[in-house]
This record gives structure tokens, sequence and C-alpha cells, in this order.
């Protein structure tokens, strides 16, 4: 899940398509123009998490804070204590074992690479009509989109994507995951604070010499 996570849901602005072509070209002009306002940004983060192996839903709360789409921190507070970051290409997971820090390392930026090609090509728009399923629709707040995979790498780990994008600033408001692998989970997401100076040593990542 913290793969899918990484690669679908921290770069999920990219993924603002729908069928209506109208609706699809304000929602496109709309990220890339907000990509380009809003270089950084922190924030906070609820995850409510379900499965069929759980006898009750898991909730998380964290912060986080992104420079770019290449730069990424999120901890997750409480009793079990998460720490993601990304940066340069490696992802760092660290959790707290009988009291004491454990970090996991993972080379991701080839994966990270592959989506953000697939997902910012000039012919976007027509590799995702190939490759999911995809409806949008709008109300008063928000444009969401539900994205389900056809075939490929994301229709072996997936059933479908939801993203919720508020209207103005088409800044993540919400994701919802369904993976294969039974876990559910949706975030809710809240942008509190936009081009912020972010100290480099939130991105710090340890890397194997």
């Amino acid at each position: 899940m913290i793969k899918i996570l990484l690669t679908i849901g921290i770069f999920i602005p990219a993924l603002a398509f729908g069928q209506d072509d109208a609706l699809l070209q304000r929602i496109w002009d709309g990220v890339q123009a907000a990509q380009n306002k809003y270089t950084s940004s922190c924030g906070t983060l609820s995850e409510t998490r379900t499965s069929a192996l759980l006898a009750k839903p898991l909730v998380f709360h964290g912060k986080f804070c992104a420079e770019g789409m290449m730069r990424f921190s999120m901890e997750y507070a409480g009793t079990d204590p998460i720490r993601l970051r990304y940066n340069d290409g490696y992802l760092n997971v660290t959790t707290s074992l009988d009291g004491k820090a454990h970090t996991e390392v993972m080379q991701v930026g080839e994966q990270v690479h592959r989506t953000q090609a697939f997902f910012s090509r000039a012919n976007s728009i027509q590799n995702l009509k190939k490759n999911f399923s995809i409806t949008v629709n709008e109300d008063d707040k928000r444009y969401q989109m539900k994205l389900v995979p056809r075939t490929g790498r994301f229709a072996s780990r997936l059933n479908y994507v939801v993203v919720k994008l508020l209207k103005g600033t088409f800044l993540l408001s919400s994701l919802e995951v369904d993976g294969k692998s039974g876990v559910h989970s949706e975030f809710d997401i809240r942008v509190t604070q936009l081009n912020p100076k972010i100290d480099d040593a939130m991105f710090e990542v340890y890397k194997p010499q």
C-alpha cells in the first residue's frame, strides 16, 4: 500500500481526467496552473483503513510537507508512529518496534519517474482512456474522478482510485484507494500552508552507500 500511495497518491494531481471533454480540459488546465503556482505545501491528513482482516477500521492522523513532485515527508502520530520520507528516488519508512526506531529503505525512483511520465506526457489523456475506465463529476465545492484500471500493473494492484480536488485551487482534498489486497484506505487531506519555505532536513533520507 505504501508504494501505491507514493506513486498514485502523492502525485495524484496529474490524474485529473474524465470522460466529459469540456470538464476534462477545465480540470487539466486548472491542475497544470496549480502545479506551477504552488511549488510547496504543508498540511494535515487522516487515513481510515478497512479490511476483512480488521475487526474495526483503523484511523491514523498525521501531517505532511511536499516540495514539487520529488520531495515528500509524512508522519503519522499515535502509539505506533510512522514516518515516510521520499527524496532523490529513495523512500524511507521509519517505524517504532519495542521502543526502537527501524527504517526500511526502498529505491523507488524508477517506478515514480515511470508513473510521472505516464501521467504527464502530451498524450496523457489518451494513455489514461486506454488504460483506465474513467468517470468525472462535480458539485459546488469539488471535482471528483474515479479511475478503474483496465489492464497492466495498476490493475494488478488496484480495484479503483477516487480523487477529489477543491474547486478554485485544484488542491487534493481526498483520496480513496481500493487495493487488490483487500485493504481500502480513505485519506482526508487539508492543506494549511501554500508555498512555505521548508527546511531541507524535513526531506533527509538514508541512502545505502
